[in-house]
């Protein structure tokens, strides 16, 4: 092997050990499976899956640098390099900046070679490298070279004249001059100082792309001046192209307009008070809670029915909205937190619906902080997306919370990065959200974004017309990841994650402390842990359950602050909720009263149940309310007939009777104190309440009926597994066992072997010996204690090479140090297609 690796394999063989383990960490796909040696890595590292999959990862100013590398010739100096990123001119900045980008292109396996000779994979050049299909994100088209590709030698050589070059004997020495001259910045500028005005004006709209402009069968003059000379060649039969090097030229050497060596400053920072931070993000928090216990509240007997395609139906969605006084799309972002948080899923009966799951009844009785905290971390690793509810999918159809179709594999990353970058301003600070967008951006350019067009197309007088060449369809342009930074900012600030648009004490305890980096992708257990750490923060920032409230002349109670579970779900029955806020404002209503001695209150139990907690006496008027619904309740009595109403006061039934609104219930007397009705008991009784009377169910012995909702839940569910971005990040046991047998791999394939007698197997194929001369073998390698190279197939019929310390030999099986899997294995020999020794000092 030379000093100069010739294929990238040969250069990841030259890596240590944390070389090959820095590259399987930054690209995992690598690892399924594991390759058998180096030469399958670097196979793998070039596949088009793959290489995409690591550009899209690079920041803007390394995948500029790739960029360059694609229009660059192959292999390209680096300081050729630098030349076409820095420019002529020179730009401080690039110039100390480009070195660590090379080096992040180097261990992605993206460049590989000396800095003399900088080569990027075929499949990367292949991507980025221009055609009239596929434009340049630097905005260039082809060489002159590829220009001029089946160009006749006679119009090369009337080019050579018209630019002032003398003639040649062959084309390949006249591309070879017309190259020199566009890349001689003296001749270049005294050939452009004699164009027509015009023509640089057509110039100018071309030089930083899209590079392609249309012309007519007859060009005008200034085109037809700028076509003589080669500084516009013929890309089909009414197109013209602006060759590479005179764009370089023209832009001074420059690749990119705008090279962004450095990531946009986190700027302007509006600094407050950490504690009114806190504050702030605390108050969030308990409105979060607060939210998501009023949803399984509203859902505590069954929520709405699931639609046949999955999820929940516009009219479903809207009625929820209304129950959580909030917009649709808040809503939709509830509904989909407490999915995550497996607090509500559906039932998977016949009738499938929503409701609550066994869960939710556990969370319910958790501290506040920890409630959180399971909210929290089931937020930060959902790929379901809120944000897309009720747009278009693919076929046109709107998405539906809780449906399918919701996960964005990007968005937890992103919500991780978002946080982090908040994470680095100080306690307190926030920047306007347009700030934190361009540095996510400039980490992970959008899809496509440089491939866009930086100019219009060629419209230079008659005879011309635009022309802008498709989007590439390798990197398609995607604004999903801003769309998700958006909303990972909006979801944070209502969870109380953030406050005030900067991060909260407990936010930060989600990304520090152990929490993985940002690129990386933290487990289950990880998150778990973060978010408890951000629980115990902010355990004292939330306000104290009160144990009061008071009660005002109006009918209505005031809670002046959050109030104890079983004082809240008391107050709930007993009086209807008015206004939310800092404050909850209940009003106390006749049928509220009744639907608390439903429950099997007497009127002496609310009365006292409302002086026990109240600051301020029980008004007056609030207790003839109370008594004078409990002086109706239970007058009449209704059961099953199919229904009857029972009374003492023969009159009040007369009364009933003669109600015009009673018709649609069918009654009829029975006798002076019974009525009976053709409907059922249920319908009875809201009939008769809808009247304004106050009956109560009785049972078959004639007790009173107590009214209680029975909760409904699902089955035992799980929260939605979230759907990977790609293949999970290895840990480290897993990078160490991989690059050992990569290099045992190796070591099998490229170690050198002793000379055999008979011809040597070509590369790649296995060795082959018979089973006298495998076993002869085998026998003294064991009392040498030399390595051998082997091949062997598996029960399966998979054939691979190995290289073995042979230990032991017997009843048919060799038992070895097996140097590939790093263990100790038993091999039947059989199996063993042949054996070679393999050269002194090999192993």
């Amino acid at each position: 092997m030379t000093d100069t690796p010739r294929t990238l394999a040969e250069e990841l063989r030259t890596r240590t050990d944390s070389g090959l383990t820095g590259l399987l960490r930054a690209r995992p796909d690598l690892l399924n499976p594991v390759p058998g040696d180096v030469t399958q890595l670097a196979t793998r590292a070039g596949t088009r899956a793959s290489v995409v999959r690591a550009v899209e990862r690079l920041n803007r100013f390394t995948l500029q640098t790739a960029e360059a590398l694609a229009v660059a010739p192959d292999p390209c100096p680096y300081e050729t390099l630098g030349a076409l990123m820095a420019g002529d001119a020179g730009d401080a900045a690039v110039t100390a900046e480009l070195p660590g980008a090379v080096a992040e292109l180097r261990a992605q396996a993206l460049v590989w070679g000396p800095d003399d000779r900088l080569r990027l994979v075929r499949t990367a050049r292949e991507l980025l490298t221009p055609s009239a299909t596929h434009p340049s994100p630097t905005g260039l088209g082809p060489s002159v070279a590829e220009a001029t590709a089946g160009m006749s030698p006679g119009r090369l050589q009337d080019i050579l004249a018209a630019a002032g070059l003398p003639a040649t004997h062959d084309p390949v020495t006249a591309v070879a001059a017309l190259t020199a001259l566009f890349c001689d910045r003296t001749r270049m500028a005294a050939l452009l100082a004699a164009a027509p005005a015009e023509s640089a004006a057509v110039l100018d709209k071309l030089v930083w792309g899209p590079p392609y402009g249309g012309v007519t069968d007859r060009p005008a003059g200034h085109l037809q001046w700028l076509l003589d000379r080669g500084l516009l060649m013929p890309a089909g039969t009414r197109h013209v192209v602006l060759p590479r090097e005179a764009a370089l030229h023209l832009r001074g050497g420059r690749a990119h307009r705008g090279p962004e060596p450095v990531p946009p400053a986190l700027s302007p920072v509006t600094e407050r008070e950490p504690r009114l931070v806190d504050g702030a993000a605390a108050g969030q928090a308990f409105t979060a809670l607060a939210t998501v216990e009023e949803l399984l509240k509203e859902w505590d007997l069954g929520g709405p029915a699931v639609l046949r395609a999955g999820g929940l139906s516009v009219r479903d969605l809207k009625r929820t909205a209304t129950a959580l006084d909030t917009t649709e799309q808040l809503a939709a972002f509830w509904l989909e937190l407490a999915y995550a948080a497996g607090l509500v899923a559906s039932d998977g009966e016949a009738d499938e619906r929503y409701a609550a799951t066994p869960a939710a009844e556990d969370w319910l009785q958790l501290p506040d902080e920890e409630r959180w905290a399971r909210l929290v971390a089931g937020w930060l690793s959902a790929t379901r997306t809120p944000g897309l509810v009720g747009t278009a999918d693919t076929k046109g159809r709107a998405l539906a919370a809780l449906g399918p179709h919701l996960d964005r594999s990007a968005a937890p990353e992103v919500r991780r990065r978002a946080l982090a970058l908040l994470g680095t301003l100080p306690p307190g600070s926030s920047v306007p959200p347009t700030a934190l967008l361009a540095r996510l951006r400039w980490e992970r350019p959008l899809r496509g974004a440089s491939a866009a067009p930086a100019g219009t197309g060629t419209q230079s007088g008659a005879g011309t017309a635009p022309h802008t060449p498709s989007a590439s369809p390798a990197l398609p342009a995607d604004d999903l990841r801003s769309r998700l930074a958006q909303w990972a900012l909006a979801e944070a600030e209502l969870l109380g994650v953030t406050g005030r648009g900067a991060l909260a004490a407990p936010g930060r305890a989600l990304i520090q402390d152990g929490t993985p980096p940002a690129s990386a992708v933290p487990t289950s257990a990880e998150i778990r842990a973060a978010a408890t750490r951000a629980a115990a923060l902010l355990a004292p920032l939330l306000p104290e359950p009160l144990d009061h409230v008071l009660l005002q002349a109006d009918l209505t109670a005031v809670a002046p602050g959050p109030l104890l579970r079983p004082l809240a779900e008391a107050l709930g029955v007993l009086a209807d909720i008015e206004s939310k806020g800092g404050a909850t404002v209940y009003r106390f209503t006749p049928a509220s009263v009744r639907r608390a001695l439903d429950t099997g209150r007497s009127a002496a139990e609310l009365q006292e149940f409302l002086a026990t907690h109240s600051r301020t006496p029980v008004p007056q008027p609030l207790a003839y309310l109370i008594d004078d619904v409990a002086r109706k309740h239970g007058q009449l009595r209704i059961g099953a007939a199919a229904a009857y109403v029972r009374c003492d006061d023969d009159a009040l039934l007369a009364e009933i009777l003669a109600d015009r609104r009673a018709a649609t219930l069918r009654l009829r007397r029975l006798a002076p104190t019974v009525l009976a009705a053709q409907t059922s008991p249920d319908q009875l009784l809201d009939g008769l309440r809808a009247m304004g009377y106050a009956p109560a169910a009785e049972s078959a012995e004639g007790d009173v009926l107590i009214a209680r909702a029975d909760s409904y839940r699902t089955p035992p569910r799980t929260a939605p597994a979230p759907v990977p971005d790609g293949p999970p990040a290895p840990d480290p046991a897993l990078l160490d066992a991989a690059v050992r047998a990569i290099r045992a791999g190796d070591l099998a394939a490229t170690a050198e072997r002793k000379p055999q007698h008979a011809a040597a197997p070509g590369p790649g194929a296995l060795p082959r010996t018979t089973s006298a001369e495998t076993l002869a073998t085998v026998q003294a390698a064991v009392l040498t204690g030399s390595a051998l190279w082997i091949g062997y197939v598996n029960a399966d019929g998979a054939a691979s090479q190995r290289v073995i310390a042979p230990v032991r030999v017997e009843g048919g099986f060799v038992t070895a140090y097996d140097h590939t899997s790093d263990e100790v294995r038993t091999y039947p020999l059989h199996r063993i297609t042949g054996v070679a020794e393999l050269a002194d000092g090999a192993v």
